[in-house]
């Protein structure tokens, strides 16, 4: 089965791609992952997108396509896959479909706007192991202090509440508009992104075989 899972920033696409990933037997493929890997294996593509990294830019359509193709011609995709992270806009779907890359079913996981900023503002993350603790949710034992290896646990730039609003904006400016895009298709699956990760993760697997 291929599979495309949307869903704004924080709305736990990397957990519901690790469940269905178990389920089926399929790799999920992370567009931050894949272009790290390209990246550090030196591909033609990878060096491509390496040039607009470095410059700080953002990596073009074209590179993410390529690179993205690469991926998908490995074994391990041959009985199926999971994107996550990718397409982000329609001009990527169209190019997808133009690739002659056949989706089978889109997930997408609904969470309300409020529920992101209450989710990744309270996120903490290790500075030196790298374990991850959230303030309502998963709070560590020692307020500011790792559970596992005693480091400090900080917030990430990315989960500061202003960094969220913008990544939130750009969501649902560029990457929203992929639900009418796929809803024309038939394709399009929304599940609604309970309290409890399990709940969520029962909906998903459901909507698999809906």
């Amino acid at each position: 089965m291929n599979l495309i899972l949307l869903g704004a920033p924080g709305a736990g696409k990397g957990t519901q791609a690790e469940v269905i990933c178990d389920h089926l037997q399929i790799p999920a493929i992370s567009t931050g992952n894949v272009l790290r890997e390209a990246v550090k294996n030196g591909t033609e593509m990878g060096l491509k997108a390496k040039s607009f990294m470095d410059s700080g830019a953002l990596v073009p359509d074209e590179v993410v396509i390529g690179i993205i193709k690469e991926r998908l011609a490995m074994d391990d995709c041959q009985n199926g896959f999971i994107l996550d992270g990718f397409p982000r806009t329609v001009p990527q779907a169209e190019a997808l479909d133009a690739m002659g890359v056949k989706i089978d079913k889109v997930i997408d996981i609904e969470v309300a706007d409020e529920k992101i900023m209450q989710r990744l503002s309270g996120r903490r993350v290790c500075q030196d192991c790298g374990a991850s603790y959230h303030v309502d949710y998963k709070p560590s034992k020692e307020d500011g202090k790792c559970d596992k290896c005693g480091g400090q646990t900080v917030q990430r730039k990315d989960d500061h509440p202003d960094t969220i609003k913008d990544r939130l904006h750009v969501y649902h400016e560029q990457t929203e508009p992929l639900k009418d895009y796929y809803e024309k298709t038939g394709k399009l699956t929304i599940v609604e992104g309970q309290e409890e990760v399990a709940d969520t993760s029962a909906l998903t697997l459901k909507a698999l075989e809906a």
